[in-house]
C-alpha cells in the first residue's frame, strides 16, 4: 500500500496548524473525507485539498512533500505509524507524541518535540529554541522518547526535561538543559552559556567543555566503563555518537544552588 503523501501546492502568507495530519486521526477515513477536512490559514478555513495534492492510501504512513516551514504542529501527538517530512517544519514538530515516528528532511522552528512522551523525532536540519523543553504554559517538557538533532539547535534545549534521550550532533546555545528534572542530553557541537542552569537531576553529555557557572560543582575525571555501553546503545538511531569509545570523563554535578543532583560529563577518548 503507497504511502498517504500530501504535496503542498499553494504558498503559505501564515501559519498552518497541521495535527489532524495524524496516523490515528486519518485511519479510517476515505481520500474523499480526508480531503474535505479544514484547517485554519490566518482568519480563514481551507480544505485540506485547497493546499495539499493529495494521493496514496496507507494512512499509517504519511509523507508531506514540498513541505513548508508554516506548516506547525506536524506529527503532534502520534501514538503510531510514521510521518516523513521532506522539506522544512514550522513550530511543535512532534508535539507531545506518544510513539512512532517522524523524521523531518530539513530544518524546524521553535518547540520541537516539546512535551514529547514517546516514539523517535529525527531532524536531518536545526531548529531553533525549546527542543524537548515545556511548550508556553506548561511546566513539564519532554516526559520519554527520543530525539536526533543532526544540525545545531538554539537556546533552551530540554528545558524542565523530565525523561528521554536527546542527541545533538552540532552546536547549542544557552540555558542547555535549564530546570532539567531527568533524561539525558548529548552534544557533540559547542555548548553556550549557562549549561544546566537550576537542573535538579539528569545527565548532559558534551564532547566540548562550554563556560559553566559558578554553582556547577567540578568533581574530577573518572573512569566509566559503563559509558562505552552507553554510546554503543545509541547505534540504532545512526548517529555520530555511536563512534566514540569515550570512558574517560570530567565531570560537574549541580546545579548547587537549587539543590540539584544533575550531571554534566565531558567525554574523551
Amino acid at each position: 500500500m503507497s504511502a498517504l503523501t500530501f504535496s503542498l501546492k499553494i504558498p503559505l502568507q501564515f501559519a498552518v496548524n497541521c495535527a489532524v495530519l495524524s496516523p490515528a486521526y486519518l485511519a479510517g477515513k476515505s481520500l474523499a473525507q480526508i480531503a474535505a477536512l479544514s484547517i485554519e490559514h490566518g482568519r480563514t478555513r481551507m480544505r485540506l485539498d485547497q493546499v495539499f495534492v493529495i494521493s496514496g492510501h496507507d494512512t499509517q504512513d504519511l509523507h508531506i512533500k514540498n513541505s513548508s516551514s508554516q506548516l506547525d504542529y506536524l506529527g503532534a501527538n502520534m501514538g503510531s505509524g510514521s510521518l516523513l517530512v521532506e522539506g522544512d517544519a514550522g513550530m511543535y514538530l512532534g508535539f507531545g507524541m506518544k510513539g512512532g515516528e517522524v523524521h523531518c528532511l530539513g530544518n524546524t522552528k521553535s518547540f520541537a518535540a516539546c512535551n514529547m512522551q514517546n516514539g523517535l523525532l529525527i531532524i536531518d536540519g536545526n531548529t531553533v529554541d525549546f527542543l524537548a523543553g515545556a511548550s508556553a504554559g506548561l511546566r513539564k517538557g519532554m516526559a520519554g522518547g527520543t530525539v536526533v538533532l543532526k544540525g545545531n539547535a538554539g537556546d533552551r534545549v530540554a528545558d524542565q526535561m523530565r525523561r528521554g534521550l536527546v542527541l545533538i550532533e552540532g552546536n547549542v546555545g544557552d540555558y542547555c538543559g535549564s530546570r532539567m528534572i531527568a533524561g539525558t542530553v548529548g552534544v557533540l557541537g559547542n555548548v553556550g552559556l549557562y549549561a544546566g542552569f537550576s537542573m535538579r537531576r539528569g545527565t548532559l553529555l558534551f564532547s566540548r567543555e562550554p563556560q559553566l557557572h559558578a554553582t556547577m560543582q567540578a568533581c574530577g575525571s573518572h573512569t566509566l566503563p559503563f559509558l562505552t555501553l552507553l554510546l554503543k546503545s545509541f547505534a540504532p538511531y545512526s548517529t555520530r555518537f555511536a563512534n566514540s569509545n569515550a570512558q574517560r570523563v570530567k565531570r560537574w554535578l549541580g546545579d548547587a544552588a537549587n539543590n540539584g543532583m544533575g550531571e554534566i560529563l565531558l567525554i574523551s577518548d
